[in-house]
């Protein structure tokens, strides 16, 4: 099968080509407005670019990348007959307790408005194509490195326990998130290409675990101690205080064990 994924420098495209390429014949693209990408010679596209940090306040740049040029892309894979995946994103739903794909939205950031944008507009099409949108809850995994202040609190607080502190905002027992590993992600796109469906899917672990129980569990690896800090002021009230994904949708179509935060860190 011949794939095409775009972004695939980035953290999520980076672990999707390593996971591809030795199954398929895979090609990457990331954004250029100079040189788009031709759709035609591929089977699926994978479409993973984006500006995906969710501090990011130029709307234009975010609706340019996120919102319009993921229409683009899906015309040209639609006039092609070219089947194609795109990731959505688990910040659509903004603050709730129920994560459904056809329960309500609310976004919060530029980054979340892209993305229900583009899963609201697809809605309202009727493509000639299998297209599927995936809903990431809170990926984390290998090559993370380069994300910097994006990178996950599984890959800050790994790097600070080996310094032997971990920084902690306070109150973080009342943060929970349905953490995803990266490698789950890849596993389950590859599974949803052989299925005849269209549609927009959470993909999450369908647990919720506290950033609390996070660094105690890093610290408890590494004999770390925990530095509680004030969250800064451009973070209150950006962050959502639950995530937690519903996998009715996903799990009428794909079987899948999804690796727990626990698993992940002790090496299991």
């Amino acid at each position: 099968m011949k794939i095409l994924i775009t972004g695939h420098k980035g953290f999520i495209g980076q672990n999707m080509m390593s996971y591809l390429e030795s199954k398929h014949e895979v090609a990457g693209y990331n954004f250029n407005p100079e040189q788009l990408p031709l759709v035609k010679d591929y089977d699926w596209v994978i479409h993973l670019g984006a500006i995906s940090s969710t501090t990011e306040t130029d709307v234009d740049k975010v609706i340019l990348h996120n919102y319009e040029f993921t229409k683009w892309l899906y015309n040209q894979c639609n006039a092609y007959k070219v089947n194609m995946q795109y990731a959505s994103s688990a910040s659509v739903y903004g603050d709730t307790r129920h994560f459904t794909e056809s329960g309500p939205s609310d976004p919060k950031s530029p980054y979340a408005w892209s993305k229900y944008l583009f899963d609201r507009w697809i809605g309202g099409m009727n493509p000639q194509i299998i297209v599927q949108g995936f809903r990431y809850f809170n990926v984390y995994g290998p090559n993370e490195n380069h994300k910097g202040n994006q990178a996950s609190p599984i890959h800050k607080f790994t790097e600070q326990a080996k310094t032997g502190k971990i920084k902690l905002f306070e109150n973080s027992e009342n943060y929970s998130r349905d953490f995803i590993c990266v490698s789950d992600i890849c596993e389950v796109h590859e599974k949803m290409v052989s299925i005849n469906e269209k549609g927009v899917y959470n993909i999450g672990t369908g647990n919720a675990i506290s950033f609390q129980q996070v660094a105690d569990l890093i610290a408890n690896k590494y004999s770390a101690d925990i530095e509680y800090i004030p969250m800064p002021d451009n973070l209150k009230g950006q962050y959502q205080e639950y995530t937690c994904a519903n996998l009715d949708s996903l799990s009428t179509l794909v079987k899948h064990k999804f690796k727990s935060v626990e698993e992940y860190v002790n090496g299991c």
